[in-house]
């Protein structure tokens, strides 16, 4: 998914403004020169024509040492990549980037903290479950046969809908909990809601603006990484046949939950509209959403006036605005 965001990111950027040099980081760590990172896309070879050519970049953080990089997009996924892990390195080089910090980053990536926070914060969230992975036994024990079934069991820190189940009963519960447990030691079970999901697009730093609202149709029994990034088979409903009150509370939502979880730059925010009552719920957050062809932030923002490239333009735009007014704070007395 990280290269087919990469390889849309590419293609869109304004050449005339903009000299992309691509970094790839393998999943052993290693960086990559600018022509093998190329290679991995694709497109690569078509790609690589375009841009200027064999180059050996990575990222150190002594900040002297970055001083080719204006600023940098973190299209990588996952674990490492919009955690905070990252984002953590390029503070310390002192490397402009695009969208949340590590704060933002990190409860981003965290669903326990994420919802805790957002509740805290007094915005409406479903009802979920927290345990370590050395507890399933205790929960199964003490707890599971009291869950309102149907349940979502997900790893606390993973995203594209990774190691995600659902648990009709408490039958099914031993084996989803089992491999929520292969990818984090920490482990969310959310109840399942009878709902429409909403998500909306947020743009900015301290102004924010909110898009359009869209609408996911899953054709699967839930909008699962096959559905997302593999078959391309659920329908999105761009904009969502909401009311105009619906619309506007969605968007307020989004925004308050962004502002809530300290995020920057972009986020795409997750809402459940719940078909018995009509109330939305907060469902997540996504820090670095995918801006592959079919991607949801790219299309909301389509549908609300903004162009894909139009789009880059801006995130680059905010992540130099935040990077220069982070530089004018003191760090030592």
């Amino acid at each position: 998914m990280s290269l087919r965001s990469a390889e849309s990111v590419i293609r869109a950027l304004d050449a005339s403004k903009y000299e992309v040099v691509p970094i790839a980081i393998t999943q052993e760590g290693r960086w990559l020169s600018s022509g093998k990172s190329v290679a991995l896309l694709p497109a690569g070879e078509a790609i690589q024509q375009a841009l200027a050519g064999e180059q050996s970049l990575a990222i150190s953080p002594e900040p002297s040492s970055n001083q080719p990089v204006d600023v940098l997009f973190p299209i990588v996924h996952g674990t490492y990549g919009e955690d905070g892990t990252i984002q953590g390195l390029l503070e310390l080089a002192g490397v402009p980037y695009v969208g949340a910090g590590v704060l933002g980053s990190a409860v981003g990536m965290d669903k326990d903290v994420m919802k805790r926070l957002l509740r805290e914060a007094g915005l409406p969230v479903g009802d979920f479950w927290v345990i370590r992975a050395r507890d399933i036994d205790r929960f199964l024990t003490d707890v599971a046969p009291s869950l309102p079934y149907p349940v979502f069991v997900k790893p606390a820190n993973l995203g594209s809908s990774v190691g995600i189940s659902k648990a009709r009963g408490i039958h099914e519960l031993p084996k989803a909990l089992a491999v929520a447990a292969e990818f984090d030691r920490k482990i969310v079970i959310e109840k399942g809601i009878d709902a429409r999901e909403i998500e909306i697009s947020v743009l900015g730093n301290d102004d924010l603006r909110a898009s359009v609202p869209g609408e996911i149709v899953p054709k699967r029994e839930f909008y699962d990484y096959e559905a997302k990034y593999v078959t391309d088979d659920s329908e999105l409903l761009i904009p969502a046949p909401l009311k105009p009150d619906e619309v506007q509370e969605s968007q307020d939502l989004a925004m308050r939950a962004f502002r809530a979880l300290e995020c920057s730059g972009m986020a795409r925010v997750d809402l459940f509209l719940e078909r018995p009552t009509g109330k939305f719920l907060v469902n997540e957050i996504n820090t670095l959403p995918g801006f592959t062809s079919i991607s949801m932030y790219p299309k909301l923002w389509e549908a609300s006036g903004l162009s894909y490239s139009a789009l880059l333009d801006r995130l680059i735009e905010l992540a130099v605005e935040r990077h220069a007014e982070k530089k004018r704070l003191r760090t030592k007395v």
